[in-house]
């Protein structure tokens, strides 16, 4: 007998290699991203004397969250579980800290940021991961409360809540608005009643509808998406110049590089409104193959989460419907903003936009996925592709 280990009878242990079609979709968005921040950018970065200083810094970011994925896919989804609350709380410790007078970085009257030499922690995008994880925990812990409790659905929105006051207090309406989206999210597939569900859906509306009517920037915001024409060289600037480029692009685009609108009118093009320079540069075509690969990669994580769902990891299947939530929410409001189908909200476009923080968090985010994808498939060889795998 061969001296090798073996698993069943004379089988040799299978290799567990990562979800090809999940890491094809990521490593597809991360590729198009670096392209698009090159184009967007090559004429900002000329002001610092190297056309390619934002494309340099984004490939740094890339590097570091490509790291961070393999650290994530190589530890145990057990070790997340035991530290999902702590995880929060450091999560919700560096909120406050951002907030405290010297520390957090101020860039155009927001306080999002803790400098740390040339790199700034944005501690709201670690926020976002940290609410997944602990959301996933209790709801593992807590799940009869959850269904036949209002308690039970009220306790973990308490520090949601909280975790917002604080993001929101920056101030940072879009990522507010996926942590409460995402949480209600998980607590809705986590069992919770649909009276309970809509009940607090509610609550959150209003909520956010008074802090539009009680801030002049925010009804700023929301009257100039509107009829972003009424004002287009102030208030509606930033969305009409988006429009123009979509409908410059017509059906193929103008073609890579080729893009006026970030050029000389389109303010954060290789940021917020990157989504506005691929269809100007790709049309029509280019927007919705955009949109397919992240609705792909939405459906990719369902289905991971699925998978873990019945082989009863419940932990790992609600962490992978979470994340799911979470990119699609973010990639939702960031493609509805450059259409016009949203206020602005200043929230990046995973994966693909210039942003250190949400580039380092999203492929954190994806390790996670694949871990869970891999326990999925060890769990599979192990049982031999037994009961679970068949329902």
């Amino acid at each position: 007998m061969s001296t090798m280990a073996r698993t069943r009878g004379n089988e040799l242990p299978r290799l567990s290699l990562p979800d090809p079609l999940l890491l094809g979709l990521v490593v597809t968005l991360l590729g198009l991203g670096v392209v698009m921040v090159g184009s967007a950018s090559l004429h900002l970065g000329a002001r610092f004397g190297d056309p390619f200083h934002f494309v340099d810094r984004h490939l740094l970011a890339l590097a570091m969250g490509v790291s961070a994925g393999l650290l994530m896919w190589t530890i145990p989804l057990a070790w997340w579980e035991r530290s999902s609350t702590l995880f929060y709380f450091l999560a919700l410790g560096l909120l406050l800290v951002v907030l405290v007078p010297g520390v957090g970085k101020t860039v155009n009257g927001a306080t999002r940021w803790i400098a740390f030499g040339s790199f700034n922690l944005q501690t709201s995008e670690f926020m976002k991961l940290a609410l997944v994880l602990y959301m996933a925990g209790y709801l593992v812990r807590r799940q009869a409360e959850v269904v036949h409790s209002l308690w039970g659905f009220i306790k973990p929105m308490i520090l949601v809540i909280v975790a917002c006051l604080l993001i929101m207090w920056q101030p940072d309406f879009g990522t507010t608005t996926v942590l409460l989206a995402t949480a209600l999210g998980m607590l809705f597939l986590g069992g919770a009643p649909i009276w309970q569900f809509m009940v607090l859906l509610g609550l959150a509306g209003t909520a956010m509808a008074t802090l539009v009517l009680v801030s002049p920037y925010r009804m700023a915001r929301v009257t100039s998406f509107l009829d972003p024409w009424a004002d287009p060289l102030d208030s509606g600037y930033q969305l009409a110049q988006a429009l123009i480029a979509f409908g410059r692009g017509e059906w193929f685009g103008v073609g890579l590089g080729n893009g006026i609108q970030k050029q000389f009118y389109l303010p954060e093009a290789h940021t917020d409104f990157l989504m506005a320079v691929v269809g100007e540069e790709f049309g029509l075509v280019g927007t919705l193959m955009v949109i397919g690969l992240f609705g792909m990669l939405v459906w990719r994580a369902f289905a991971i989460g699925a998978a873990a769902q019945l082989r009863n990891a419940r932990f790992a299947a609600y962490v992978a419907y979470g994340i799911g939530l979470w990119l699609g929410l973010q990639a939702f409001i960031n493609l509805g903003v450059n259409v016009g189908l949203l206020p602005t909200k200043g929230l990046t476009l995973p994966f693909m936009s210039y942003g250190s923080n949400s580039l380092l968090v999203g492929c954190a985010a994806v390790g996670l996925l694949l871990r869970i994808q891999r326990e999925n498939r060890d769990a599979e060889h192990t049982d031999g592709g037994g009961k679970w795998q068949r329902a």
